[in-house]
């Protein structure tokens, strides 16, 4: 299984991404967790060790809340997709960000011979997204960041989702409830296709 979890800040992506890769056995892959942890917590015993140039880049943009610049995430993916324990499938999370990065992530999957089962879409208000995130206490989750992050989903992340449902690959899922209702409903979403 390969999927994408789309969703705003605070949508519950990060939690419907752990349980599915439980659910599934795959590997998350989660890109904005792998920036905190090697700007944060200076982490570089994780396995992305030949990341670590790539990630002292993308440094400054994610301490202010800005999207990292495209070729710097699309660089990260296709070394993490070349890595042995992807090779029965994985959940992406936090990427792709922009249509661009949709687009340039089936180039890569092509390239690599392999192909996105679904893009999965947690739907939350606006509100929702906000107050979940402030209620994190994540070292860049301050009440400007969040809003400024809430804006860039807006302005960048919508047209992914028009990407993908061109393409048939969306899937759109109400994340305003109990997180085991959001996964019920995506399982049985995916059992369907």
């Amino acid at each position: 299984m390969k999927l994408v979890i789309l969703g705003g800040s605070g949508s519950g992506k990060s939690t419907q991404a752990q349980r599915l890769c439980n659910f599934f056995d795959v590997p998350l892959i989660s890109t904005g967790q792998t920036l905190r942890n090697f700007i944060y917590d200076d982490n570089t015993n994780s396995g992305y060790a030949e990341l670590g140039n790539l990630i002292s880049l993308a440094k400054p943009y994610v301490e202010k809340g800005e999207l990292v610049p495209d070729e710097m995430m699309i660089e990260f993916i296709r070394v993490r997709l070349k890595q042995p324990d992807v090779i029965n499938g994985w959940i992406l999370e936090g990427y792709p960000r922009t249509a661009f990065q949709a687009e340039e992530l089936d180039f890569l999957l092509e390239s690599l011979g392999q192909k996105l089962d679904w893009a999965i879409y947690l739907q939350v208000p606006e509100a929702v997204m906000v107050s979940r995130s402030l209620g994190r206490s994540l070292p860049d989750d301050q009440p400007e960041i969040v809003q400024r992050r809430v804006e860039l989903f807006y302005d960048r992340t919508i047209p992914i989702l028009e990407y993908y449902d061109r393409r048939r690959r969306l899937l759109t899922i109400n994340g305003d409830q109990l997180a085991e209702q959001v996964q019920q409903n995506i399982l049985t979403l995916l059992s369907g296709t």
